[in-house]
């Protein structure tokens, strides 16, 4: 799996090598005092996780250790545009268990952060966390208005992506590499206009059914998944 140091073993010859590692998970189950020493003295943030955690998100089975090399888990709003990449902003998403389902598809698909123009109480929060699975642990995602976000992506070379039955073309006929935002809005009142109207282009998914509308997962989820297949695409190790 891209992004990611696995085992022990490999671990620890990163730390001792001071490699610029973003985060360490670690087995609260199994010894793994040296790493988190090391993580200690060179201030790189560490997690616990189940032994089941570990297995699920390595590229190798059952691992010990896995540290995040690529992605920084961590930023507000103009940081992680200054850093660039994969955005995702979900306008106007309100219901909780989908933002977490739609965090985790932005997480695993191989965003960068995502933003949100909604105010959630701790609770809500918590709910967030659980649905996503706890991939807000390894992805930025940033609390704003629509405003602050429009605003900040005006001032940087981000290209604003809507997804929305008013699109002109499907997501396959657009760029999706480089630095993007993409957007998909709440399943009963979509993208707001402002956001629209700032977009620089609005796609939409093909639909052949009587029901002309796909849950907010299935579009996250189609176009999180041709987003990485054209960033593969370009990839230099392709």
């Amino acid at each position: 799996m891209a992004g990611q140091i696995t085992g022990a073993d490999a671990v620890l010859a990163a730390l001792h090598a001071q490699e610029d590692l973003k985060m360490v998970l670690v087995d609260r189950e199994k010894d793994t005092t040296e790493i988190r020493q090391l993580c200690q003295e060179q201030n790189i943030p560490l997690e616990e996780g189940s032994t089941n955690d570990l297995w699920r998100m390595s590229a190798d089975g059952h691992v010990d250790a896995l540290a995040l090399i690529e992605r920084i888990p961590h930023g507000d709003l103009e940081q992680v545009l200054e850093r660039g990449g994969t955005v995702w902003f979900f306008d106007g998403v309100t219901y909780s268990t989908n933002l977490g389902f739609a965090i985790r598809t932005a997480e695993v698909s191989g965003a960068d952060a995502v933003v949100l123009n909604v105010s959630k109480t701790h609770e809500e929060r918590r709910t967030i966390r659980r649905s996503s699975m706890r991939a807000d642990r390894f992805i930025p995602v940033v609390y704003s208005t629509t405003e602050e976000i429009l605003k900040a992506v005006k001032e940087t070379d981000f290209r604003l992506i809507s997804v929305e039955d008013v699109g002109t073309h499907e997501p396959w006929d657009e760029d999706l590499t480089g630095n993007v935002m993409l957007v998909v809005g709440a399943e009963k009142e979509g993208i707001s206009a402002e956001v629209l109207e700032a977009s620089d282009a609005v796609v939409l998914l093909p639909m052949d059914g009587f029901v002309p509308s796909y849950n907010l997962q299935v579009a996250v989820s189609v176009v999180a998944l041709e987003a990485l297949r054209q960033r593969n695409l370009n990839s230099p190790n392709q």
